[in-house]
Formats: C-alpha cells, structure tokens, sequence
C-alpha cells in the first residue's frame, strides 16, 4: 500500500484494493495509449488487454510518450507490456498484435470498460458494436489539432458523427497528453466506483491558447 500512500489518501483501501479487480481493454497504444499506461497501469487497475498491430515509427515518438529513439521499429503493444509493467508489478498487460476487427471477431473476454485510443472513426464504429454486444461501457476519445472531444458512452450509440472518412490533422503532444488524462480520470473514477458524467460529449478547446468547454447530452 506504500506505492498507493497518496492515492490511499484521497479514497481510501477499499476503494484502491477494489481496482485490483478491474479488466479493461484499451484499442491503441500511440498518442492516447501511451499516456493511458502510464496513468492507468500505475494505478492499481489489475489486467489491461491492448490491442495493436503496428510498430514505432520515428514520427510517432514526439507524443506517444512510452517510446524512445531506440524502440523504433518494435511492435507497441510488446513496448507498452514492458514499460507498464515496470512501473508497477501489480498489473497484468496482455498485448495482443493484431487490428482492432481482428480482435473483436474472436474475442469472447468481458472487459470492466473500453478505451478508445485509435485515430479513425471506424474503428470507434466497431469498438461501439463490440461495446454494445459484451455490455461494456466505453470512452471515447479524439484529438485533431488544437481540440479535444471525450464522451463515456453507455446508453448512447455512437452515431453522432455523419462520416467516416475524415482524417486527422496535425497534433501537438501537450494536447494529446491533455485529452488523455481527461479520459483516464473519467476512467480510474468509474472503475473506482465514483461519480461520472456519462453520455455526454465532452468539447475542449485551446485555439486561442487558452481553454474552452462545451458539454452536449446525447440522451
């Protein structure tokens, strides 16, 4: 309980030991991922399934903040197990290097929530219909140049974008960085069993450089 002093003190054992228990699936180790290790695999959650295919390339290291120089050219998610796991002996990574559609089709596991840590919105169609058949919630998380959109979905469907196709457009680490925390206090307070607004479009952003906030119900 050392390793947990602070956070012992702002919820208590029960609740802390409670985490040990959970099982989430996290979609992306990039931009979004990398920051969901490190503050969530440090937390106490017990098991975390990630799933990704791909491998470091150069161009990714600036904000997907578990890599080095030196990883380039290795798959992610074996970075992601290493690097989470030597932060705190008490979690279990499994990676699992195959695409998101890939994983859904065989996967029979339930999950205690979903994280969303792609960059393409059909994806997050299909992690939406995965959600939906094994009864998990999920969050939903976006990042396209200086704005961030979170949304924990439960009872809402994720239809309210009317595309597919768009692609993302350039990224500034610090954002990234924000929107993922963002997510995982939405995260690590639902697993621990604290208050969440759900189903509500979060929209943040910092063009001016400073920080605006929208909030749209969408049930």
């Amino acid at each position: 309980m050392e390793y947990f002093h602070r956070q012992i003190q702002l919820w208590g054992e029960d609740r802390q030991n409670s985490l040990k228990d959970k099982k989430i699936l996290i979609i992306g180790s990039g931009g979004l991922g990398s920051s969901f290790a490190y503050a969530l695999g440090s937390s106490g959650v017990g098991e975390i399934c990630v799933v990704d295919f791909d491998t470091v390339s150069l161009h990714n290291i600036h904000r997907q903040i578990l890599f080095s120089l030196e990883d380039e050219g290795k798959f992610k998610a074996d970075i992601f197990k290493k690097r989470t796991e030597a932060r705190f002996d008490g979690v279990c990574v499994r990676p699992f290097k195959m695409k998101a559609d890939e994983f859904f089709k065989t996967c029979t596991e339930k999950f205690d929530l979903i994280l969303d840590a792609t960059d393409n919105l059909a994806t997050r169609m299909q992690i939406d219909e995965f959600a939906k058949k094994t009864g998990a919630s999920w969050i939903f998380t976006s990042v396209d140049s200086w704005q961030v959109q979170v949304c924990f979905i439960e009872k809402s469907d994720f239809k309210f974008f009317p595309t597919t196709t768009v692609a993302p457009a350039g990224l500034a680490a610090p954002i990234v960085m924000f929107a993922a925390s963002f997510t995982a206090n939405l995260a690590l307070r639902y697993l621990a069993n604290l208050e969440v607004k759900k189903d509500t479009l979060y929209y943040l952003n910092f063009f001016s450089g400073e920080f605006e906030t929208k909030k749209i119900a969408l049930v």
